[in-house]
Order: structure tokens, then C-alpha cells, then sequence
């Protein structure tokens, strides 16, 4: 397998996996505009040269748009190998050239965000801790901060900032906080706004728009975070009929 580096030179014309190819469409639009402002920040988009959904996305955890504390670690944004690229090892060759990288450049290690259990749009803790992760923190909702440090002597470990720790609101209603880092929220998070307002269902949506109000969430997942009368539900997108079946639960 063969992997390319996304760079604002590339990116117009390079597919970026986990959305439809066509650069006219609002989600592809979306994510390109959030990568390309954060590879000054020192994003890194690998992937597979062939269409699909092979790639890794990290960033120095400085400039993470999740609230954590992580000094001079990188973290993983997503890594995601699906469809026919499952199975065949690429996985550990993106994390590889991640982790190479990292201490190329003086990192301390790595670190990612999973759960007990596999989640969507999480990486399997199954497989981070086969590659010698270790949980650093937890959240009261079950989210889990996994770190993989490069030596035996690197400091403290990684943690949640407070505000991520207890996923909480002081809001009625549907509350959902997200950013563009995801494409598909370009799409479906104004379907979800217009079936709640069809079914008279109070919901919010709170775009976070910087790496600021990112970092100060009261959520460990800022991509995609619903809360319903202050609590918090889930992670995964919504498309108005998953939506409405949540409504009738």
C-alpha cells in the first residue's frame, strides 16, 4: 500500500476518504476548510492513495480541538481503516508512520480518545491496547483518554480538563455541540434542526468554530456531542430517522 500526506498543496485535489469525492459537495467542502486551517497548527492527514476510507489525522495536542491536557504529546484525531482496507495491516502501518513521526519530532507519545466497549467514530480499544496503549483518564459518561508514551520517564500523563470530565449542561431541550472536523455534520446537522423543528422537539446546535471553545467544551468529544435535558447521549451522527427513533425511546 502506498500512503500520501494531504497538504494545503494537495488538497484540492486529493480525496479525503471519509467523505464522497466530489469537492462541490457541502461535507468534502466542510472538512477540506478545517483541514487546511489547522495544517499550520501542525496537522498531519495521511492516507492511502487509493480511494477509500485508510487514513490517520493527528495534531500536537496543544492544538487539539478536545479538552485535554497533554504537554508536547500528539494527538490522534482519527484512525480509520474500513471496507475492503480492513484486514490487511494498514492500520498498523498508519500508526507507524504516526508514531514515527511524533518522535521525530520530540514528542512525548501519542494520545486518543476510545471507550471500554467500541463506539462509533472511536478508535477499538481492543486494537490500541494490542499496540501497548493504556488508559490515562475517564469521564463520567464512559469516554476514555488512551495514551501510548514513548519512554518510561515522560511526566504526567495525559488527562481531561475538568470542564470534559462530568458531560454536563444546565439546558432543557436537545443540546448538540460539534465542529467541521467531521464532513458529515455539514449535511446532517441542519437535517436533524429541520425534523426537530417539524416535530415541535426543542434543539440547539452549538458550532464550535475554534480551537478556544473547543478546548473549554463540557464535552471530551467536541466532533459530535448530543446532550437532552443536560445529559449527555451520544456521539453518533444523527440523520432524521435515527433521530426520530431516539425521540420515540
Amino acid at each position: 500500500m502506498e500512503y500520501i500526506q494531504v497538504t494545503k498543496d494537495n488538497i484540492e485535489k486529493e480525496h479525503i476518504c471519509c467523505a464522497i469525492s466530489n469537492n462541490n459537495d457541502v461535507q468534502v467542502s466542510s472538512k477540506k476548510a478545517w483541514l487546511s486551517a489547522q495544517f499550520d497548527e501542525g496537522l498531519v492527514f495521511l492516507k492511502s492513495t487509493e480511494r477509500g476510507k485508510c487514513f490517520i489525522e493527528y495534531i500536537p495536542a496543544e492544538n487539539a480541538w478536545n479538552p485535554i491536557i497533554a504537554d508536547n504529546y500528539m494527538y490522534i484525531d482519527c484512525l480509520w481503516v474500513s471496507g475492503s482496507f480492513k484486514g490487511h495491516g494498514y492500520s498498523n502501518d498508519l500508526l507507524g508512520e504516526c508514531i514515527k513521526d511524533s518522535k521525530s519530532k520530540g514528542k512525548k507519545g501519542l494520545c486518543i480518545l476510545s471507550s471500554a466497549k467500541k463506539k462509533p467514530f472511536l478508535a477499538d480499544p481492543k486494537f490500541l491496547k494490542h499496540k501497548g496503549f493504556e488508559v490515562c483518564d475517564e469521564a463520567d459518561n464512559g469516554i476514555e483518554l488512551w495514551y501510548l508514551p514513548f519512554g518510561k520517564n515522560t511526566g504526567d500523563k495525559p488527562m481531561f480538563k475538568e470542564c470534559a470530565k462530568h458531560p454536563h449542561i444546565d439546558e432543557d431541550g436537545y443540546v448538540l455541540y460539534y465542529t467541521s472536523q467531521c464532513p458529515f455534520n455539514a449535511k446532517y446537522v441542519p437535517v436533524v434542526e429541520k425534523t426537530a423543528k417539524e416535530h415541535g422537539v426543542k434543539f440547539k446546535a452549538i458550532h464550535l468554530q475554534n480551537k478556544n471553545d473547543a478546548q473549554n467544551a463540557p464535552t471530551p468529544i467536541t466532533t459530535y456531542a448530543l446532550f437532552c435535558d443536560g445529559k449527555y447521549i451520544t456521539n453518533e451522527q444523527m440523520n432524521d430517522k435515527r433521530f426520530l427513533k431516539l425521540l420515540s425511546n
